[in-house]
């Protein structure tokens, strides 16, 4: 015999739904339904009005095969699907698992109905009177499987609920340690004045307890306490209660917190990794039950972390903000746009472009912006200043957040301390900051590791080859960088591979440009500036301090070409092409070729054009690549060599993306 009951969601559905439902009932099990629905069904046998708490306790004094509730939810879910897109049902809750979600406020079941089938063995199912195909929630003493989704992380949070606009209210007194009935009085007291306690709080000293109640409640529960020990607190024996409003519990419910190990440490470290300061907590006795109280403002993100970091959602998500669209941002896009379905279905990983932003439009979306139709969706957004960036990036208050900033903007670097103040991980191929002062460039880089987040910049030294990784390898070893000797200018590079009889080298600097290797101002490139930006990032991460201007630099074009318009640039950079002929004609019959050169030795740095020949290994260097000599303790006599393409906006943006993967732990 099964005993069913018809909830009043159950009602909204069409009629037919309920009428096949019933139709399929044998005609030993009992139904029940709430009152004043008994004439709606008239002719079902063994029909009953009641409470879905009369139809627990009548399965249990009948001993009942089952008991089904009929509703028109799946069943209980992972998290308010409200708020968490990738919640999904539950497929098997033990009857403690169900009662603490319940008490936490999910509104299938009231606890009263759990009660009465604790010990029982009796299973309850829920289903959804408009889907009665679907499998829903079974509830029972003990789950058959550990987790309901095989072994591993799943098994150890089952759910999570929460309970918006809540109040803290904290009775202390440093004259109560050891009185006899404090807790008791306190709890009659808010008893007496019908309110309900959902968390409790107790220091160990027993000088103060803390409970949470309903917001609306919250001026009646602090007059009940402080009517109560209206003495105490005239004595000075105790404090006034201090109210805390604005607030959101959080409980985090599963029998594998019993039997799992530094669950609470990583909770607290993925939600402050995120920004998230928790203000109280609590755990049953039953130890099924974490609950957190967390400002408000964050409850949305708090669950979102909970739920992505437990492993409750289908794939761990990573948010971006993209600023700059120009090459390298546009290609990033078109790379992760092509690369999502990959990530999703061999890792688990999903990659939402949240924002994308240059100096004059922004488009910001919190359920990930549409990448088939990105460049129009943004022309057609509103008009964007870059002083409100930072400010749009924090305010979206999102999860598992990550900046991209792909320009070579002064102001959006600038914004880095104030993103990584509040959790958001930084990735920049812009290699302004870490080049910058270098206490900026270490603040930055201590910040970031105080609060649990990343900033990466591989991309500023070799585009997309794995220097910066290389020598932090090697450092974190215990290796010791001794020496550096590279070439790392792609642009200058490519000019100096491409430079020959037919064309001349104004021809070439045109070529860097069109073809995407050179900065937006080809000058950057030539004057060494950016080699050396290169240079004092890459001694910096070898552990040397080290400030641009400890750099010597050899031009190798005269000052004035960097001391006019861009336009006046470009009209006198043919007068170069007859002396640069010369010497490459007198270069070439030496056999030897320019490169121009990076170097960091005894403690001396400088940059310029040097003459290689045939047995040098980079006399062979092609195109636009990179190479980089690393000199260390270990790699002395035969130094490290990295070779391999080091501009374009292909490479630079893979090597972005990289970072990102690095963040996703992939």
């Amino acid at each position: 015999m099964t005993v069913h009951i018809l909830t009043a969601g159950a009602f909204e559905a069409p009629d037919a739904h309920i009428s096949g439902i019933l139709r399929t009932l044998p005609d030993d099990d009992i139904l029940f339904v709430p009152k004043g629905r008994l004439p709606e069904l008239d002719g079902v046998v063994n029909v009953r009005e009641g409470s879905t708490a009369e139809a627990s306790a009548c399965a249990a004094g009948l001993g009942a095969a089952r008991l089904v509730l009929w509703t028109d939810r799946d069943g209980f879910m992972t998290a308010d699907p409200d708020i968490i897109s990738t919640s999904y049902v539950i497929d098997e809750l033990s009857y403690a698992e169900a009662m603490e979600l319940s008490n936490f406020g999910v509104k299938l079941l009231e606890p009263a109905a759990l009660s009465p089938l604790f010990g029982t063995g009796i299973p309850t199912e829920i289903r959804n009177v408009r889907h009665p195909e679907r499998q829903g929630t079974v509830i029972r003493d003990t789950r058959t499987d550990a987790s309901g989704h095989g072994t591993g992380p799943r098994g150890i949070v089952t759910g999570i609920a929460s309970i918006d606009r809540i109040s803290l209210i904290t009775f202390r007194g440093p004259s109560m340690v050891g009185i006899i009935g404090v807790d008791g009085r306190l709890f009659s007291a808010l008893s007496a004045a019908g309110i309900s306690v959902f968390f409790v709080s107790q220091s160990s000293s027993e000088t103060g307890i803390t409970v949470g109640v309903k917001s609306s409640e919250a001026s009646a529960a602090k007059e009940a306490i402080e009517a109560e020990f209206s003495r105490e607190t005239a004595s000075g024996k105790a404090n006034p209660c201090l109210v805390e409003n604005d607030l959101a519990a959080v409980a985090v419910v599963g029998e594998g917190l019993r039997r799992s190990k530094g669950v609470a440490a990583k909770l607290f470290s993925t939600l402050g990794r995120n920004g998230i300061n928790v203000l109280a907590c609590a755990q049953g006795s039953s130890e099924y039950n974490i609950s957190l109280i967390v400002d408000r403002r964050f409850l949305r993100k708090s669950l979102n972390v909970i739920h992505d970091s437990f492993f409750l959602s289908e794939y761990q998500e990573l948010n971006l903000f993209i600023c700059g669209i120009g090459t390298v941002g546009g290609r990033l896009i078109e790379q992760i746009a092509g690369q999502r379905d990959k990530l999703m279905r061999d890792y688990n990983l999903k990659l939402n472009v949240v924002g994308i932003a240059r100096r004059n439009h922004g488009l910001f979306k919190r359920e990930g912006i549409d990448l088939s139709c990105w460049r129009e969706c943004l022309e057609q957004g509103p008009a964007f200043d870059l002083d409100g960036l930072c400010g749009e990036v924090i305010g979206m208050n999102i999860f598992n957040s990550v900046f991209v900033d792909c320009t070579a903007s002064d102001e959006v670097a600038a914004i880095y301390k104030d993103l990584l103040e509040h959790n958001v991980s930084v990735v920049a191929a812009n290699k302004i900051a870490a080049s910058s002062g270098y206490d900026d460039y270490a603040a930055l880089k201590e910040l970031a590791l105080r609060r649990g987040v990343k900033y990466l910049f591989e991309t500023n030294v070799g585009a997309g080859l794995p220097i910066i990784n290389t020598i932090n390898a090697l450092r974190n070893s215990g290796d010791r960088i001794l020496g550096i000797e590279a070439v790392l200018s792609g642009t200058l590079n490519f000019i100096f591979n491409t430079i020959s009889e037919d064309i001349p080298f104004s021809r070439t600097v045109r070529m860097a440009k069109e073809q995407g290797y050179s900065e937006p101002d080809p000058r950057i490139d030539l004057s060494g500036k950016d080699v050396i930006r290169k240079l004092v990032i890459l001694a910096r991460e070898s552990g040397y301090r080290v400030e641009q201007e400890d750099v010597e630099a050899n031009l190798f074009i005269p000052r004035e070409f960097f001391d006019c318009t861009i336009e006046e640039f470009w009209d006198k950079l043919p007068s170069l092409d007859a002396e640069f002929e010369r010497r490459r004609k007198s270069l070439e019959a030496a056999g030897r070729h320019w490169r121009f050169v990076a170097r960091m030795k005894d403690g001396k740095y400088s940059v310029g054009l040097g003459e290689f020949d045939r047995d040098h290994s980079f006399y062979k260097l092609e195109g636009s690549n990179n190479i980089i000599l690393l000199t260390s303790e270990r790699y002395n006599q035969y130094p490290m060599l990295i070779q391999g393409y080091g501009a374009g906006a292909d490479v630079t943006a893979a090597g972005v993306f990289a970072d990102i993967m690095s963040i996703a732990n992939i």
